[in-house]
């Protein structure tokens, strides 16, 4: 029995025409990609993402009126599934950052192959961290230069529970979702991520997430984009 791919329902935010347009034919040149909106400015995209409830926004962060950080300052994270992956023309690695911390699980440059945006779609949407492998080093070397490295373990013990967890948070499970797949309450979740975080030396999800890859704490390092 052939089993049928999922279909990704993905909004686009850009407000630039010509730009959607070459989106839109790529993309729907993909059989398991659906376009079901697309938004021209910040505003139209806060509110299709309300009522679409898309599973990727392909998100500009350069729009007028509300830029694409606004955007994701305005998004409930713990109650909307949407995995968001930002489209940008500018290598400012403090805008990648920003844009990670705020809840964007990829950073795709718009000058990259048309081959690596579909690929960081489907990866994304597969719960990974997608960036591309230089705006990678350089979040990374952001995170190690604004952390208290002094806190740091070099090999943190943590408990069998407490690395799934870290798994789970990798793969950009949110604590409701993590407490049902682990059948403990949201607030032993909670618990334990505050224990990780303080084992660990990290402030938020995101840097924990960029620290376990980095030192290899989950069973498969996340791919970056090549």
């Amino acid at each position: 029995m052939v089993q049928l791919k999922q279909t990704i329902r993905v909004l686009m935010a850009d407000d630039h025409v010509i730009f959607r347009d070459g989106l839109r034919k790529l993309l729907e040149s993909e059989d398991d990609i659906k376009i079901v909106g697309e938004a021209s400015n910040g505003n139209e995209c806060v509110h299709m993402l309300t009522k679409l409830k898309p599973d990727i926004l392909l998100l500009d962060l350069r729009m007028p009126g509300k830029d694409g950080l606004a955007v994701l300052e305005e998004t409930n994270h713990d109650s909307l599934t949407t995995r968001i992956i930002v489209l940008t023309a500018a290598e400012d690695e403090r805008d990648a950052v920003r844009a990670m911390r705020l809840g964007a699980r990829g950073i795709v440059l718009k000058q990259s192959a048309s081959d690596l945006l579909v690929q960081s779609i489907h990866r994304v949407h597969g719960g990974e961290i997608c960036m591309d492998s230089r705006i990678m080093a350089e979040v990374m070397k952001a995170f190690a230069e604004t952390s208290d490295n002094g806190r740091r373990r070099d090999k943190p013990l943590l408990s069998d529970r407490e690395k799934e967890i870290v798994q789970l948070v990798a793969q950009g499970y949110r604590n409701k979702e993590i407490a049902e797949k682990l059948i403990i309450s949201e607030q032993t979740v909670k618990n334990h991520l505050h224990n990780i975080f303080d084992k660990l030396g990290v402030s938020d999800r995101l840097e924990l997430a960029l620290y376990a890859i980095h030192h290899r704490l989950i069973e498969h390092e996340l791919p970056t984009s090549r």
